[in-house]
């Protein structure tokens, strides 16, 4: 597969492109500072920005599907899913920290007693975001 990867430069895009990588599939990865990614056989590194659709359009065209690894706050779902439709990319994967994630009702996983501290800040970002977007 041709899999275009949005946050390739990230602690969860540069393990996904590892591993599509791995398993032979050529992975085009997307970033706001591509120089900061490790350039492997595979990997096609361009610059775009998740937030900007003119950005992203060009750069999702001609792929079998589009995976966003990018983080909640640096980010714009809308604008996303825009670019995805617009190029006719039929498969679309959004990942991302499992914080918000509801181990209860009404008890998400950053307020258990055994979540990080070290990840709360971000956690707490994305969970603002995800919390404010419509669905």
């Amino acid at each position: 597969m041709k899999v275009a990867l949005i946050g390739v430069t990230g602690r969860v895009g540069s393990r996904v492109a590892a591993e599509l990588l791995s398993r032979g599939h050529l992975v085009t990865g997307i970033a706001r500072h591509p120089d900061n990614a490790k350039p492997q056989i595979g990997l096609d590194l361009k610059k775009g920005d998740a937030v900007i659709p003119s950005s992203l359009t060009p750069l999702l065209s001609n792929h079998d599907a589009v995976i966003s690894a990018s983080r909640f706050k640096t980010s714009d779902a809308s604008a996303l899913l825009a670019a995805v439709k617009k190029v006719g990319v039929q498969r679309l994967l959004v990942v991302g920290g499992a914080a918000s994630l509801l181990v209860g009702p009404g008890n998400p996983l950053i307020e258990t007693p055994d979540f990080p501290e070290a990840y709360k800040p971000e956690a707490q970002a994305g969970i603002k975001f995800s919390r404010s977007a419509p669905c």
